[in-house]
């Protein structure tokens, strides 16, 4: 009642609050990232996995459909060993929406990236207040790997949205220890169903909320006793009980061969602990090294060159606010457990990758699901920065928010001119794409064969060109699907270039640069992303300049 008088006695009530400003932002900032998602949807092209997905969730569908009688589903590739929910979710979608079933993949997943923006946004809130909550919000919006992700990736967007889901539901299950409301009980049983339903790892969820709820049960061990602080835990873990019966059932519904035997989610965790597939060489700081062997610091380097110089440094000191908060026994038990749920998030992954060492490959596509919680500590971080510039007056606190809003206008600016190839950002501390195309992987997707095949058709045509009196024969280097569903029926893709009529050539290490006309060049800030060649009476004998696997 203080606080509303003071602000009436300022005339600021009456019309509109400024303790809600950053919320109403967040919102701006939510509906622009939807109408930039419904403008640009159609502009993403396909990648690797992208039509062996789909057909993966046509056979989810038919399996429903048939009440579990056709079961094409549960020997599909090795793809009955995730989860299908985004699958399904898209096929779905595509009987009911004007678009064809690839654009509506794009316009689902960029849906699904908005749940987990929007579920960073409410934890960045809820651990950080209202300015958290919209830095936190910005700073996943403006990260290439997660921004880049959620059009084009089946696998890793839709499972990092579902652990901001999972992680919110967490966050708000220990504010409420040891007395979580049935909304915080279900919410956290969606998110953790559909996260280990998308991809078994998700079951790492424990490992986050260990360690913080030990954290409370000793603190409250210390002040209450042994007994009072066990009997809290008991009820707590009772109360969650359900929560763990709706992530079962949440789990089984999109991810169903896991349910019909006990033991599958075992299974496929133990087929995914091994490199399942031919190994192959990729280009790590300049050299070729096999992804079974890459080295410990691959993870961590490309953190350091692919995010945001804003988003390291808030994200660096958000994550060592929360441990030293976590460590400080004058702040409130609760926060103090939700922190260190937060930075195990963020961390506890990479450590294990460190110290395991699995087969690492396309980037850090694989630890997408990081970014929203690494996100919520740079919103803490840029909340608890602006506070200190707020006491040092107001000139400070109109600098600081200047500062960031030009640190998010760079990667904003890059991603318009890298678009629709945001997932391959390097910042400037690799010296951009530019710098880093000889060093690292940037279209590893295969996105530009979109762009690079509506540029060839485009030229022939422009040239009164026609087929001659057989589909073109096309040699590809890269995914031949995304290809041919982008060239259509006038062509016939190949991987041997003897004979060929043209080349599609990826701008990886892999694609030789053919000594042929050069008809379509795909390219971004002076890097090559994809090339179309005429190679009609020219002797290619092979299109790599590596074997593709060894």
């Amino acid at each position: 009642m203080a606080h509303a008088t003071i602000e009436a006695q300022r005339g600021l009530a009456p019309r509109f609050c400024f303790a809600r400003l950053p919320d109403h932002l967040a919102v701006v900032v939510l509906a622009i990232i939807a109408a930039a998602a419904l403008a640009t949807f159609r502009d993403y092209g396909l990648g690797w996995d992208d039509y062996t997905h789909a057909q993966y969730g046509d056979l989810l569908l038919a399996l429903y459909r048939s009440g579990f009688t056709d079961r094409r589903a549960f020997n599909f590739v090795n793809l009955y060993m995730y989860g299908g929910g985004f699958d399904m979710l898209a096929a779905v979608t595509a009987k009911f929406l004007p678009f064809d079933l690839f654009e509506t993949r794009r316009l689902v997943g960029a849906a699904v990236g908005l749940v987990g923006l929007f579920a960073t946004w409410r934890i960045g809130r809820r651990i950080a207040g209202p300015l958290g909550g919209l830095v936190a919000l910005v700073l996943l919006a403006v990260c290439p790997d997660y921004y880049g992700h959620m059009f084009i990736n089946p696998k890793d967007g839709p499972f990092a949205a579902a652990m901001a889901v999972a992680l919110l539901g967490l966050t708000r299950a220990l504010e409420e220890y040891p007395r979580p409301t049935p909304a915080t009980v279900a919410l956290f049983g969606i998110g953790l169903g559909i996260t280990v339903g998308s991809r078994v790892i998700g079951g790492m969820a424990a490992l986050y909320a260990a360690p913080a709820v030990a954290l409370i049960v000793v603190e409250e061990a210390r002040r209450c006793g042994l007994w009072t602080a066990t009997r809290r835990c008991g009820r707590f873990i009772c109360l969650l009980l359900p929560g763990l019966l709706i992530a079962y059932l949440v789990m089984g519904l999109v991810w169903p061969w896991a349910v019909i035997a006990p033991l599958n989610p075992l299974r496929s965790l133990e087929y995914f602990s091994v490199f399942f597939e031919k190994p192959w060489k990729e280009m790590f700081g300049g050299v070729l090294v096999p992804v079974p062997e890459m080295p410990w610091s691959y993870v961590p380097t490309l953190f350091a060159l692919k995010m945001p110089e804003v988003f390291l440094v808030l994200t660096l000191a958000g994550t060592i606010s929360a441990l030293l908060t976590s460590a400080r026994r004058d702040a409130p038990l609760p926060r103090r457990a939700s922190l260190l749920m937060l930075a195990g998030a963020a961390l506890i992954p990479i450590a294990i990758t460190l110290v395991t060492r699995p087969a690492l490959y396309n980037g850090i596509r694989h630890f997408v699901f990081v970014t929203p919680p690494l996100a919520a500590l740079g919103g803490l971080a840029g909340a608890q920065m602006f506070d200190w510039l707020q006491r040092h007056g107001r000139m400070a606190a109109a600098t600081g928010i200047a500062l960031f809003a030009a640190a998010v206008a760079l990667p904003t600016v890059e991603f318009v001119r890298l678009h629709p190839y945001q997932y391959t950002y390097f910042n400037h501390l690799a010296g951009g794409i530019a710098g880093a195309d000889e060093r690292y992987m940037l279209d590893y997707w295969g996105l530009s064969f979109k762009q690079a095949a509506t540029a060839l058709n485009a030229e022939l045509e422009e040239r009164h060109e026609q087929p001659p009196g057989r589909p073109w024969k096309i040699a590809v280097c890269g995914p031949h699907p995304p290809a041919d569903v982008a060239l259509g029926p006038d062509y016939i893709s190949t991987w041997d270039p003897r004979g060929a009529d043209f080349a599609l050539m990826l701008g990886e290490f892999y694609c030789a640069t053919l000594d042929a006309p050069i008809l379509v060049e795909v390219a971004r800030e002076g890097v090559v992303y994809a090339r179309a060649y005429d190679i009609r009476g020219r002797a290619v004998t092979s299109l790599f300049t590596v074997p593709p696997v060894e």
